[in-house]
């Protein structure tokens, strides 16, 4: 049987994105996302809102263009696949387990008043080149009808 392990979050990054190499040189980008859903509270007609945090690791050039564009608080579309990683605690030796996202694709989406898009009108889509020749592409960031949900 098939299976898919595709993830798509549109979110609002939750500090600066903090960029490392390794020690074959390639680099390595961590962002943490923020993604929150409204409803309304049936019992008492309130709104509701629940906000879940995304840790994303990011790769190679994608992980570089990340770290020189994004911003805290800045919106983004990100695409990926869930990772979770086993490892052992430093202070009790047990076992671990971090679950986060491996972006393949990030989309930089504008916002009134966003700094990063007033100096730069064109915003680039990048695309992770693993598996692929050539660089990621650049098109015009999307628009709040280009999404496909809300």
């Amino acid at each position: 049987m098939a299976s898919v392990n595709k993830v798509i979050l549109v979110g609002n990054l939750g500090r600066e994105p903090e960029v490392r190499y390794s020690s074959e040189g390639a680099a390595i980008c961590n962002i943490s996302i923020a993604t929150t859903s409204q409803w309304k509270d049936r019992s008492s007609g309130e709104k509701r809102e629940e906000t879940e945090w995304h840790r994303v690791v990011i790769y190679n050039r994608l992980a570089e263009i990340a770290g020189e564009f994004l911003k805290k608080g800045r919106p983004v579309y990100i695409e990926g696949r869930i990772k979770t990683r086993k490892f052992q605690d430093k202070n009790t030796g047990e076992d671990r387990f971090s679950t986060e996202i491996v972006a393949q694709e990030m989309q930089m989406l504008g916002g009134v008043g966003n700094s990063a898009e007033q100096e730069s009108p064109t915003q680039p889509k990048a695309k992770s080149n693993k598996g692929r020749s050539g660089k990621g592409k650049s098109a015009a960031p999307l628009e709040d009808d280009d999404i496909p949900f809300d």
